[in-house]
């Protein structure tokens, strides 16, 4: 016959449960997932049996009992998370900056087990409220949900707190328009006649001609263009970070295999990387100079090292205040409103050569190749954002003609 315990209240204890000599109660069982011994403990009686429940359930529901799992910050959830991934070390680098600038100190201390999706929302708001883009709050949920979606996957929850959406969070991201094509022209007529800044019109008419990222622009070399057959192989691009060795140039590949690939030249493209090169000998810039083993690249500075990404930007900046100046004093003399030119990025750029293939309705597929674009609904933005004013043109040139009728 089985010997009752009780409790000093004289409460009937169940098998596994115990009162202690220093007043708490506690729990003892078997992990059937580990076959791990396990205590959990309580101040009372009542508090010890939902916490029994709860071990029930979690067991029945097959989630993971074990003391140390229970523990498990969402910093140490992120490092398994990471370990578990095949990434460029670009952007491993870049995934653990934003998390240990972003999250590490923010939620990053909270046990997985006890996030809850109310913690994630104020999470998000309190970025939105400081003022960070949708896109940033973005970039953050989709290293969020996939480590919680990984903790669901392991049992060590039930739910993903992350799983609502993010929508309402974040500003929204700032519309970057292309050059128009007279904006385009007076930039570019502007540059060829500089005694300063002429030296960049060819790598401008590039950059016009062939949709080019920043990163591979300034990452070609001579070896990726083949003047004769009119065609610059794509494979990789040049970044300037910090991969745990300092800031330095570094060769990254794209990200995704549509970036991988052979854009055909233009005759005004293919004169203008013959205008380059003419302009890299006569300033007798030094080839010699290596990053991971590429050399000979086609924009340099005067000492023959690659151009910093940030620096075509600059360079565009200080072209659009000059141009602006002399716009001003002109429209002076004129007695005219001035026409001033946008600030505007090397982003920009590609967006505008995007812009105008588009506008001479090239073949969506075909534009989509030629931008290394991964997914064809972002070419469509550009086609659909023409296809709209060409609509709107097209019916006030109607309504002109109903009125030149009537």
């Amino acid at each position: 016959m089985a010997i009752s315990r009780k409790d000093p209240k004289g409460r009937k204890l169940r098998e596994g449960e115990n009162w202690r000599n220093d007043g708490r109660y506690s729990y003892r069982y078997t992990d059937v997932r580990t076959g791990k011994r396990l205590t959990v403990y309580a101040q009372d009686l009542p508090e010890l049996r939902e916490k029994e429940k709860q071990i029930a359930k979690d067991m029945e529901d097959n989630i993971l009992t074990d003391g140390a799992i229970k523990k498990m910050t969402l910093n140490t959830l992120f490092e398994r998370y990471m370990a578990t991934r095949e990434l460029a070390d670009t952007t491993r680098v870049s995934y653990v900056r934003a998390w240990e600038n972003r999250v590490k100190d923010e939620i990053g201390n909270i046990k997985v087990v006890q996030l809850l999706p109310s913690h994630i929302k104020a999470y998000y708001a309190k970025l939105s409220k400081a003022g960070y883009a949708y896109s940033t709050i973005k970039y953050i949920h989709n290293l969020l949900y996939p480590a919680l979606e990984m903790a669901v996957d392991d049992d060590i929850i039930r739910k993903n707190p992350a799983k609502s959406s993010i929508s309402d969070y974040g500003k929204p991201a700032e519309e970057k328009e292309a050059l128009t094509v007279s904006q385009q022209e007076k930039f570019m007529e502007f540059v060829k006649q500089s005694n300063v800044y002429n030296t960049y019109y060819p790598m401008f008419t590039i950059m016009i001609g062939t949709g080019l990222r920043c990163g591979e622009l300034i990452g070609l070399t001579w070896k990726d263009i083949n003047i004769k057959a009119k065609t610059v192989n794509v494979d990789h691009q040049l970044i300037y970070k910090n991969l745990g060795d300092g800031c330095k140039f570094h060769i990254s590949t794209p990200k995704t295999e549509s970036g991988i690939r052979i854009i055909p030249m233009t005759q005004e493209v293919a004169k203008a990387f013959e205008e380059q090169s003419k302009i890299n000998f006569m300033l007798a810039k030094d080839k010699s100079i290596e990053v991971d083993g590429y050399s000979g690249f086609v924009f340099t500075a005067k000492s023959g090292r690659p151009l910093m990404p940030n620096g075509v930007n600059s360079v565009l900046y200080n072209i659009v205040d000059a141009y602006n100046k002399t716009e001003v004093e002109r429209a002076k003399k004129e007695h005219r409103k001035a026409e001033l030119l946008p600030k505007f990025s090397a982003h920009v750029m590609r967006h505008t050569a995007c812009t105008r293939m588009a506008e001479c309705r090239m073949d969506v597929k075909v534009l989509q190749y030629i931008m290394g674009h991964a997914h064809i609904d972002v070419t469509m933005e550009v086609y659909n954002h023409i296809g709209e004013l060409t609509r709107i043109e097209n019916e006030i040139a109607r309504l002109d003609s109903m009125v030149l009728n009537a």
